[in-house]
């Protein structure tokens, strides 16, 4: 999940709604015949001339062109459910992986065997999100990840080695010593909504819960620690409402110690004013917690042609072959296939600290399909009451209860 793309994806889909950054599509028919192939994605930021959009260019099949369109992640999927109705969905689209069962359940995506797509070599922890009821309906970017960043200069002053810290009990031990050093002991993002609830699931699957029972005893002791934090004064109060952006920013003023956040910094922290270590989240029990697989998935929508020929060629020029590792690159993924993650590492080292935990990474709807919008709403709903109950263990106990 980066920090430009997450939200709470519980959106109720008004059909009536205009195509807006899309309006250029046009209908099947009229795509087939003036060679024209739309690719739809979540990254206004990338303009046209961009890396990325020249990247996507490129990969036009042959004779064709390929005209991309951008819109944010929901307002994306609302275009998306608009233009399958109306006959004007776009060859390819970019899809949050989050989004995947309820627009699979939608009948918004085809499935890969009727595209001709393989996701062989696709790790199957990433493609898990992808995967409604037996078909699989799309193959994954790449993935990010979180992790602990942590101020090397302020743990080395607080006596703090991290590579002591393999479960919560050393983790909450080296924070109390860089609080009694006088520094912020670490910062995360508590903001209301799925960006929120991405940053607690390692805690959360940490702790041994699941999200078929949010409510467990497991879920109230990971809610219980983080309200702890900001009870103690190891963590800011600003994080109960923070984003990911806000943590990082805090993080690089130098005063803080350990920052929850993903890998898509991973390349800002090498221009950091100081030293910037990264460690795996620890588990409760002496691992490495499960991390929320993050990115997009490469669909194609249902077309009244059936011709996926096309959106074929272009999915499988960036994600296989010479510009596989460009597609990565470029959008700050890992790459979901192997081998390319394995080109990647060997190119830039500072991806190797993240390979284990996208290697371990889970998907947050893999186990509740399109459940899982509802499941992350009463989850935020508990946590935001859990972090703002400054420690009240009997407040944190019933804000999450209350979802059993």
């Amino acid at each position: 999940m980066k920090k430009s793309k997450v939200g709470v994806y519980t959106a109720v889909v008004t059909l009536a709604l205009a195509l807006g950054a899309c309006s250029s599509t046009e209908s099947d028919t009229d795509k087939s015949d003036s060679g024209e192939i739309a690719f739809w994605d979540p990254y206004p930021q990338y303009e046209d001339g961009s890396d990325w959009d020249d990247h996507v260019k490129a990969c036009a099949p042959d004779g064709k062109d390929i005209v991309r369109s951008s819109a944010p992640q929901t307002d994306l999927f609302n275009q998306l459910t608009t233009g399958v109705k109306e006959g004007t969905a776009p060859d390819v689209a970019l899809l949050d992986n989050p989004m995947m069962p309820e627009a699979a359940e939608a009948g918004l995506l085809t499935d890969l065997d009727e595209v001709g797509l393989s996701a062989e070599g696709i790790d199957e922890n990433l493609l898990g999100p992808g995967i409604v009821d037996g078909k699989t309906y799309g193959v994954p970017v790449g993935s990010n990840a979180l992790a602990l960043f942590y101020n090397k200069e302020i743990l080395d002053d607080a006596g703090v080695d991290p590579e002591q810290i393999s479960d919560w009990a050393s983790l909450n031990s080296a924070l109390e010593q860089v609080s009694d050093g006088g520094d912020t002991a670490i910062t995360f993002a508590g903001v209301a909504g799925e960006e929120g609830v991405f940053q607690f699931l390692p805690w959360f699957w940490g702790s041994g819960a699941d999200l078929s029972a949010p409510g467990s005893e497991g879920a109230v002791e990971a809610a219980q620690m983080l309200s702890d934090w900001i009870a103690n004064g190891w963590a800011p109060k600003s994080a109960t409402t923070d984003n990911q952006s806000n943590a990082w920013d805090l993080f690089l003023t130098g005063e803080v110690g350990f920052v929850e956040n993903g890998s898509w910094f991973a390349a800002d922290a090498e221009g950091a004013p100081f030293e910037v270590g990264v460690l795996p989240i620890p588990a409760k029990d002496d691992a490495v917690a499960p991390v929320p697989t993050g990115g997009e998935f490469f669909i194609v929508p249902p077309q009244e042609s059936e011709d996926y020929s096309g959106a074929k060629e272009v999915i499988e020029c960036l994600i296989h072959g010479d510009a596989a590792l460009t597609t990565s690159e470029t959008l700050g993924y890992l790459s979901a296939v192997q081998g390319v993650r394995d080109e990647q590492v060997a190119e830039n080292e500072l991806w190797e600290p993240w390979v284990g935990s996208v290697e371990g990474a889970r998907g947050r709807t893999t186990d509740l399909g399109a459940d899982y919008v509802n499941t992350s709403g009463d989850v935020s709903s508990a946590l935001q009451t859990a972090l703002n109950a400054n420690g009240d263990e009997a407040a944190v106990r019933e804000a999450f209860e209350s979802m059993e």
